[in-house]
């Protein structure tokens, strides 16, 4: 397998501190900061307890962990064993991640302390044998003693068609499906992202530093995780997420994977802090502001210039710096949609963001925005060796050594997804002549209205969050009914609402008008049940959770 032993290698190369952990909260072994070479001894390490456990290619290792140093050690000597990794969510609700395991049956589940095993016994009596991470790795002087006798580990014990991991989709609706990816999925991928960077660091001497705070069980985490690892980046993972944004100035790295939801909030942190300033700088920084926005609409004037040039000289240097540190060179973004408005907001402060789209099926990635070539709005165009095109419903369709080989033990949902060679992402999309790729919205998020007009929710919802600043989701509703209505939740007044409908309307055909609202003051979340683990609306819950308020918004309004 090509892809580990290059990793290998790379490790086998670094004398240098690779690895380190910030903010630990978590009951880890082993320490916080490992070169390459020490982290080979841990691979090895690890592997000798997988061998001592009799297990054989193919079988299933769960990995339940938070992210840390043991946690890669882990996986990739899973992965080196011939095994097949499953990582899971260590935040997930119990029954959640025991119903995940029960569908795979893995041999052995590695946790990374004895909380998260307790609560797997709990909710699991007869599970399978677990292994803690201070089982697998003991006092750090045996793992000097490993580093001093061992060699370079033999990471060849598959071939491109061997399945090396099982990720569980979020299940947005029923239950979560496993995503078998072979080694040939994985490397593939690898060279697409580290060519990408590349292209992005412009072959800079050194290592690229990154800071890394999302889960390594999500897709195209674990896909930047083995990037890094391959180009022998210095990589600081954050483990405490109430310290994100201390810990990513202090490391001021050359980019970092994000979701939409950090960019809202770090670009609201900027708004409230100079708004607590005050003075000249926010006068600066307001009026720039609304110049950008004049800018992008067409209708520069040379007051404009002017004050985005003074905000540039002045005040968007000092916020960069501030948010990010002073090394960026761009923030990586996927996972969910990221506004058109949020994307040039950092422009305007002179921070490049890239997008990138894909799904877990796709080995986390379809495309990928060029450095060189950034279109606000729009996810790049597809990697090397993908193809794309629209199907029905504009649907989005990919083929290429990127698609995984299938569901785990579920063949029928495989066949519907995988047909004739083509992918079906159940994304809705279009492409301009340059190939550069937009996404639309999900096929099975359409709103199919009683008159028979199609409505794709997404675009109505960002225009709504985009104008009404307090509100943290709005989702749409209306399947089979007569009109739209919406349910918004956050911080915001009935008042507020009717103002921003009043004018979104204005712009939208009568099928597609917002006709009733309701407030809802709890934000849909993780803990609430009502988001997957990487953030995404779980909308038929949200539909059967609220199911007295939306009928009371269409009873009120077919009243009268």
């Amino acid at each position: 397998m090509s892809f580990l032993n290059d990793i290998f290698a790379q490790l086998g190369a670094r004398e240098t501190v690779i690895l380190q952990e910030l903010g630990s909260g978590q009951t880890q072994q082993p320490a916080a900061a490992q070169s390459g070479r020490d982290l080979l001894g841990m691979i090895e390490t690890a592997r000798d307890f997988l061998r001592a456990r009799a297990l054989k290619k193919g079988d299933r290792c769960a990995l339940l962990a938070h992210n840390g140093v043991g946690w890669i050690a882990m996986d990739l000597a899973v992965m080196a064993e011939g095994l097949i990794a499953v990582p899971l969510y260590a935040r997930q609700a119990p029954a959640e991640l025991v119903a995940m395991m029960k569908d795979c049956s893995p041999a052995l589940i590695c946790c990374g302390d004895a909380a998260l095993r307790n609560d797997i016994i709990q909710n699991w009596p007869d599970a399978p044998p677990q292994a803690l991470f201070e089982d697998v790795f003991g006092p750090a002087s045996h793992l000097s003693q490993r580093r001093q006798r061992m060699g370079h580990p033999d990471g060849s014990k598959q071939i491109d068609s061997d399945p090396v991991a099982i990720i569980y989709t979020s299940g947005t609706s029923g239950e979560a499906k496993g995503v078998v990816l072979t080694a040939g999925n994985v490397g593939h991928m690898l060279g697409c992202t580290a060519e990408r960077l590349d292209a992005l660091m412009q072959k800079q001497a050194g290592q690229d530093r990154v800071f890394h705070y999302l889960p390594f069980c999500f897709a195209g985490s674990w896909i930047m995780l083995l990037t890094c690892l391959l180009r022998g980046s210095s990589l600081t993972l954050n483990t405490d997420l109430s310290k994100i944004a201390s810990e990513m100035r202090a490391v001021a790295p050359d980019y970092l994977l994000n979701v939409p939801a950090l960019l809202e909030r770090m670009r609201k942190a900027v708004d409230e802090q100079l708004w607590k300033t005050g003075g000249v700088i926010l006068s600066i920084y307001s009026r720039a502001k609304a110049a950008w926005v004049r800018k992008q609409e067409g209708q520069t004037t040379f007051a404009d210039s002017m004050w985005l040039g003074l905000a540039s000289a002045l005040v968007f240097p000092t916020i960069r710096k501030k948010m990010i540190g002073s090394n960026l060179k761009a923030l990586i973004c996927g996972s969910a949609p990221l506004s058109v408005e949020t994307q040039l907001y950092f422009t305007m402060l002179g921070i490049s963001v890239l997008q990138v789209y894909g799904l877990t099926e796709t080995t986390a990635i379809c495309t990928m925005d060029d450095p060189g070539h950034v279109e606000p709005g729009r996810v790049g165009p597809a990697i090397r060796g993908v193809e794309m095109k629209l199907g029905e419903n504009e649907e989005i369709v990919v083929r290429g050594p990127n698609i995984f080989s299938g569901y785990w033990n579920r063949p029928q949902e495989t066949a519907k997804s995988l047909r004739d060679g083509w992918f079906h992402t159940g994304d809705q999309g279009e492409v301009d002549g340059a190939g550069n790729w937009r996404i639309i919205g999900r096929i099975k998020n359409l709103i199919i209205l009683g008159s028979g007009h199609n409505v794709a929710p997404e675009p109505i919802e960002e225009e709504m969050l985009r104008h009404l600043p307090g509100a943290q989701q709005v989702v749409l509703v209306g399947n089979g009914r007569g009109y739209l209505s919406a349910v918004v939740t956050g911080a915001v007044t009935r008042e507020q609402v009717q103002s921003v409908l009043d004018g979104v309307n204005r712009e939208l055909p009568h099928y597609k008008q917002v006709r009733a609202f309701h407030i809802y003051s709890e934000p849909f979340s993780i803990d609430n049940g009502l988001l997957t683990a990487n953030g995404k609306l779980k909308r038929d819950l949200i539909a059967a959770r609220l199911k007295d308020e939306i009928e009371e918004m269409y009873g009120v309004k077919q009243a009268s």
